[in-house]
């Protein structure tokens, strides 16, 4: 166990010195609600997001539990943080996609729980929910870790979100803190690891955690977390300025 922590630590210190430049020299990264992560438990956690690119959302969050851990607040600052980064948390990924490349299978060592996709290779979708072991794996990370998960399972705005994730949540009843991103599609390519335009203001937003009544059935539980992360039918309706908004913190509105 401590080897792999160690492995873990240098994976994280090699991705993060690659990528913080692209966070914060050649994009802009903005960060709100750090506030919420300190009160958190240190297990039992679920981090549900919208999803943009397949690692830059991912990589960032790393960046941003690294530095709070450091002590800092809605901010990254210098990436001194990286010489002892935070490593309690896990984060799901299809299986196909961690398998694709040599970077990916690094990344896959900074702590993905691997999952088979939930369609075919001709990318039909096949609602057949989580393959019992995939289940289990993220049951055990959220045993003594934070996990974090993204409900939609594709890059795609506005996706449906699948129930797997609501499963997860009535039966192991974790904290559950929605996290809503922006701006990564615009500068990232798909995969993420590519620029597509520089000069992007990248924003992660870190909401309170839900109130949730585990004992509500998937379907309520489902419609509130999509709501929670911005991607259900009436934010569809809505304007990018209506939606920013709303994702202002109140104390800010008031100032």
């Amino acid at each position: 166990m401590r080897n792999f922590r160690l492995v873990r630590k240098l994976v994280y210190a090699i991705v993060g010195m690659v990528s913080y430049p692209g966070l914060t020299i050649v994009n802009r990264l903005k960060i709100n609600g750090t506030e919420q992560l300190r009160q958190l438990p240190q297990k039992n956690v679920l981090f549900v997001s919208n999803h943009q690119t397949y690692f830059a959302d991912v990589i960032t969050f790393l960046h941003i539990f690294c530095a709070v851990k450091w002590g800092k607040r809605d901010r990254l600052g210098l990436p001194y943080y990286l010489l002892n980064p935070f490593t309690n948390v896990y984060y799901v990924a299809a299986e196909e996609t961690m398998r694709a490349s040599w970077v990916s299978r690094l990344f896959t060592m900074a702590g993905a729980l691997t999952v088979k996709r939930t369609w075919n290779s001709a990318s039909h979708e096949v609602r057949r929910g989580l393959d019992p072991s995939d289940t289990r794996k993220i049951f055990r990370a959220l045993d003594t870790s934070w996990v974090i998960t993204f409900p939609q399972g594709t890059t795609k705005a506005f996706a449906p979100g699948r129930k797997g994730t609501a499963h997860i949540i009535k039966q192991n009843r974790p904290i559950v803190v929605p996290v809503v991103i922006s701006g990564f599609w615009r500068a990232f390519d798909k995969k993420g690891l590519k620029f597509k335009k520089k000069g992007v203001e990248l924003s992660v937003v870190f909401k309170e955690p839900l109130v949730i009544d585990y004992d509500a059935p998937a379907e309520v539980i489902l419609d509130q977390v999509m709501d929670s992360i911005e991607q259900s039918k009436k934010f569809m309706m809505m304007g990018a300025h209506h939606r920013a908004a709303r994702r202002v913190p109140e104390r800010q509105r008031k100032e």
